[in-house]
């Protein structure tokens, strides 16, 4: 079965003494069979505490951190910008590439989505690649074929064995940040749909072991009932995340499978 993933991701939220606070609350309230190699957690922090986090997870098992952005580039004279190979240079495992609030307020576009993946599996990054819907494509019965326009413009031109190194997480854009919450049963049709194209292009061995994650404001009430799904393998928790009971619950609402 594939592996279990919950990511934390807490966008640009926290100062210094908070991100200092929140992760030690986390790692105080840890328990034995909250982490494994099949059930792993990454925290996903703004850049500049990226290296607090990392030095104070470094030694737990399947305990991680991500980034929430990366480069298209290897390296340059682009101001502003973040490299995957400084972010690996740190202890970087993950990099969230594509997520729906990048895609809005940076205009980025599948083929810049499709560059930052390769930078990151060049560097030894997994790619967690995010892929999502609006309202209106929700409601017109479109969100599957344009799902899938997603995925193959920014991540199915991956060989095999670069597209087994990436992770996807599907979040509704309108259940982000809206309070509405995608049903269980809308969220597994989304991942079924999702694995059977990954084993269509990629053989079903690929598609059965891949880690598909939802991300769309999953919470601790929800999450067990959304985990319980079968092709849903985990979470990309936006605002639960800040709070750390929330996200420990979170992290106990995923079945060992």
């Amino acid at each position: 079965m594939s592996i279990k993933l919950i990511a934390g991701n807490w966008k640009m939220n926290t100062s210094l003494e908070e991100a200092n606070q929140l992760i030690d609350e986390i790692i105080k309230n840890l328990e034995d069979g909250d982490l494994s190699a099949e059930k792993k957690v990454a925290i996903i922090p703004p850049f500049p505490f990226i290296d607090l986090v990392l030095n104070k997870i470094k030694t737990i098992p399947n305990f991680y951190v991500g980034a929430q952005d990366c480069s298209p580039f290897d390296n340059g004279a682009y101001t502003g910008d973040v490299s995957a190979k400084m972010l690996k240079s740190l202890g970087v495992e993950y990099c969230i590439i594509g997520h729906s609030e990048r895609r809005l307020h940076h205009q980025e576009t599948n083929l810049t989505l499709s560059e930052k993946v390769e930078q990151a599996l060049n560097n030894d990054i997994r790619p967690i690649f995010c892929c999502g819907e609006n309202l209106e494509i929700r409601e017109a019965n479109q969100h599957i074929e344009f799902i899938l326009k997603q995925l193959y413009d920014g991540l199915f031109f991956l060989p095999k064995e670069k597209i087994v190194k990436t992770i996807i997480a599907y979040e509704p854009i309108w259940a982000i940040g809206t309070g509405k919450t995608a049903t269980s049963q809308q969220a597994q049709e989304m991942h079924a749909a999702i694995r059977n194209e990954i084993s269509k292009n990629y053989g079903a061995e690929i598609g059965t072991y891949f880690t598909i994650l939802y991300g769309g404001s999953c919470n601790a009430k929800n999450a067990a009932e959304l985990f319980a799904c079968p092709d849903v393998d985990g979470g990309l928790i936006g605002g639960a995340s800040l709070n750390a009971a929330d996200f420990l619950k979170i992290i106990k609402s995923l079945p060992k499978k």
